[in-house]
């Protein structure tokens, strides 16, 4: 398949820079690919901008832009603004930074949730409504959102909603003492993100989305994947559960990493391998799960124990 060899194009020219990361790396390129967005939750320092950087490098023709996120940003500073023009006495309208293919929103978590609102309706549907005019987002327009989850001053915890809109929270922790040697070495004398060269088009990122969705997802796996989130929504544990936008996260992302692997078809191990990153940040667990110790990852780990999987 054409488009395997481009996926694994673009995943090669990544994990160049971001070293001892290859399944991350493969898990947010999917997000990508699938049309959705991806939260990066981990420690300052693991690459979480790098990475971000990286994949907008290899991309020909696309736009990147970064925003970082602060407590007095507001959401025009996101969308845009109109502006008097002195000549024609008309209002003119200044796109924001959304308005592009990819878009860093770092350390998002330091914005209030004023700001935070305002990708929203970008992120759920593609399109922004300004003055009471809509502007839609057209192309790839993937938002990578990082946040800090150690830092506490000056963050607000994101809202429900928007957790929701995102496909993915993937984490990059730390790697072992021999990649990070190799780390020491590749930037010597420069960051090698410096140096990276696009390796795919922009249309080649959109061939490849598009055959994603050819990708075969059968009936008993659409009822698995529903079965996992479902599980959700009966337990006494989760005091808010996934919604239906993470059967249809679990279902496109499983289809991309399968195009990864080569296959023209899906099947279970593929949806247990990314279930926890598409459903855990979703849900809202009882103050009693917590106190005993119990967090989302594990929960959804749990469920994909005692799921029974499609023969």
């Amino acid at each position: 398949m054409d488009e395997t060899e481009l996926a694994n194009r673009l995943e090669k020219a990544v994990s160049g820079v971001i070293r001892g990361q290859e399944t991350t790396i493969r898990k947010v390129l999917a997000c990508m690919f699938a049309g959705g967005h991806v939260l990066l939750e981990d420690f300052p320092g693991t690459g979480k901008t790098t990475l971000a950087k990286a994949i907008a490098k290899s991309i020909a023709g696309t736009d990147f832009k970064r925003v970082q996120f602060t407590p007095d940003l507001l959401p025009s500073d996101i969308l845009g603004v109109s502006i008097l023009d002195p000549r024609t006495q008309d209002f003119r309208f200044h796109k924001g930074p959304v308005f592009t293919d990819i878009l860093l929103a770092d350390e998002i978590n330091r914005a209030s949730p004023r700001t935070q609102s305002a990708l929203l309706e970008a992120m759920g549907e593609r399109q922004v409504t300004i003055e009471g005019n809509r502007y839609d987002l057209d192309g790839i327009f993937f938002v990578i959102a990082t946040q800090n989850p150690v830092e506490f001053r000056g963050t607000y915890p994101l809202p429900e909603a928007q957790m929701d809109r995102f496909a993915m929270r993937c984490q990059l922790g730390y790697i072992d003492a021999a990649q990070e040697a190799k780390v020491l070495e590749d930037q010597t004398e420069s960051h090698p993100v410096d140096s990276i060269q696009p390796v795919l088009s922009r249309d080649e990122i959109l061939k490849i989305s598009s055959a994603a969705r050819q990708v075969r997802f059968s009936e008993e796996l659409r009822h698995y994947a529903v079965s996992l989130v479902a599980a959700t929504r009966q337990s006494k544990e989760v005091q808010l559960a996934a919604s239906p936008r993470a059967s249809l996260s679990l279902m496109k992302i499983s289809q991309v990493m399968s195009l990864f692997e080569g296959r023209d078809f899906v099947i279970p191990e593929v949806i247990q391998a990314v279930a926890s990153d598409v459903i855990a940040h979703r849900l809202v667990m009882t103050p009693g799960s917590n106190y005993s110790g119990a967090d989302a990852h594990q929960f959804v780990t749990d469920l994909i124990q005692s799921t029974p999987v499609p023969i």
